[in-house]
């Protein structure tokens, strides 16, 4: 995907040379994974002759929020916290990466609560403690 974001639109084979120089796959393996992201919806496909030019139907913006939101569906909300936490200890941060941070963070602080909330189905995670539907904080 961050091929075409980056271009714009690009043949599955301007595709396959950036990826078999960077990635070091075989050409087969990145057709194949072409074909799958057309068929989940995330590529545009049109025909040019004999080629084929792919565009993305997201942004990567909009692709990487989707991203997000997905993964925090997907874990208890009192993990939230230490999973932003984990990335940022591993994600390479300028300086003014790191201002906006401590920005967000001191305007995030204002309407923090006090205790996140587990918002977890019954036995779906470690907080819980199933007993008349209260939950362990």
């Amino acid at each position: 995907m961050r091929v075409v974001w980056a271009q714009g639109k690009a043949t599955s084979r301007e595709i396959t040379q950036v990826l078999e120089d960077k990635m070091n796959w075989k050409t087969s393996t990145i057709k194949t994974l072409i074909s799958r992201l057309v068929e989940k919806g995330a590529l545009d496909t049109e025909q040019e002759g004999r080629k084929y030019i792919y565009s993305a139907k997201l942004t990567e913006e909009a692709s990487l929020d989707d991203s997000i939101s997905d993964m925090l569906a997907r874990i208890c909300n009192k993990k939230a916290g230490e999973v932003i936490g984990d990335m940022l200890t591993n994600a390479p941060l300028s300086q003014s990466d790191i201002e906006e941070l401590m920005s967000i963070l001191k305007e995030k602080k204002k309407t923090a609560l006090d205790v996140v909330a587990c918002d977890c189905v019954s036995g779906q995670c470690e907080c819980q403690v199933n007993l008349g539907g209260e939950l362990n904080e």
